[in-house]
């Protein structure tokens, strides 16, 4: 017994969670999962063969440590002896220019596994990040300052990618391979990495501090921040109309007269539209540009990621391709 419950209380319990996430997808669809090897991932893979659709897993060898292919077949032959006929193990190179490792290696293993479920023609993607990782990633995005879209943390479905045990506690979710040999990923464990430290320093001190039940109520925050988050993104795309001319440009005033909330949103929407690259657009980007409308004090364009500015001119707001730095006028000039 693991956490409170027996190793068949939680197979079940992460079968049950399994079903749930893709009853609303026809019987006939197939889904895939993404294995590691890891206890969670293989607690996944075995929810999963229960299904009475097709199953199929995919194990990316990101290659980055050593012993990752005898991590990768071992993966696979238990995936194999739990009765699911397709487990497929693929290579990848990990490119590290730009970024650090942990991203890179998302990354790739985000593109493998897509290109993997096309050719499979797999509905849903599915991962195995269970309450506790939610936990976890709350508290990452609080310590960044976080608004409340980051702050709603890993969604249960975005898309193709889905996480079924998202409300299932880890320990339960270990408790359900505990007759399994499962690999234990020495990133884990290891303090140079921040989530790595607040597994194993700052969650333990909370819950010390607060009780077992902080893991749940941070992760019911990320929920009804999610709720939140959505609802503005809705008002905001409905706003997104009225105060967009027919160049693409956006009226100062029909902005200003907005909640910040929405307004910041109708920005952002606006600075992605022109080209910017997701990732790189931060809080600090849209402040600047928020800044244009309700600070307007002649401030010159503000420069944005993916080689675009943003600019106000006479009473409305643009974000356009930066031009050569010996070109640019800063003619800030009102109506």
């Amino acid at each position: 017994m693991t956490g409170g419950v027996t190793s068949q209380e939680a197979i079940q319990a992460v079968r049950r969670a399994v079903e749930a996430s893709v009853a609303d997808l026809p019987a006939h669809v197939g889904v895939l999962v993404a294995v590691s090897g890891g206890a969670d991932s293989l607690a996944l893979a075995r929810g999963a063969a229960a299904l009475d659709r097709p199953v199929f897993v995919g194990i990316i060898d990101h290659r980055l440590q050593e012993g990752s292919a005898a991590v990768a077949e071992t993966a696979a032959r238990e995936c194999e002896r739990m009765g699911i006929e397709m487990v497929l193990v693929e290579e990848v190179t990990v490119g590290l220019q730009g970024v650090g490792p942990e991203a890179a290696a998302r990354e790739a293993r985000r593109t493998a596994l897509e290109a993997m479920a096309d050719r499979l023609d797999a509905r849903a993607i599915l991962l195995g990040h269970t309450r506790d990782d939610q936990a976890e990633t709350v508290l990452l995005r609080l310590g960044r300052g976080s608004g409340a879209r980051s702050l709603a943390a890993m969604a249960p479905i975005a898309g193709r990618w889905r996480r079924p045990l998202l409300d299932t506690p880890r320990d339960v979710v270990r408790a359900s391979v505990a007759d399994i040999a499962v690999w234990e990923d020495p990133h884990n464990a290891d303090s140079a990495y921040t989530r790595a430290r607040v597994r194993h320093v700052a969650l333990p001190a909370l819950v010390e501090a607060l009780g077992p039940d902080v893991v749940t109520g941070l992760a019911r925050s990320a929920r009804l921040l999610r709720d939140d988050a959505d609802a503005l993104d809705d008002i905001a795309a409905r706003a997104t109309p009225g105060v967009t001319g027919s160049d693409g440009a956006l009226d100062a005033q029909g902005l200003l007269e907005l909640p910040r909330a929405v307004r910041t949103r109708v920005i952002k929407a606006a600075i992605m539209a022109a080209g910017a690259p997701g990732s790189a657009v931060t809080s600090a980007h849209v402040d600047r540009i928020e800044a244009l409308v309700s600070d307007w004090r002649g401030q010159g364009p503000v420069d944005l990621p993916g080689g675009l500015v943003g600019e106000r001119r006479y009473g409305r707001l643009m974000v356009l391709r930066a031009p050569p730095v010996a070109d640019r006028r800063r003619d800030n000039r009102e109506e």
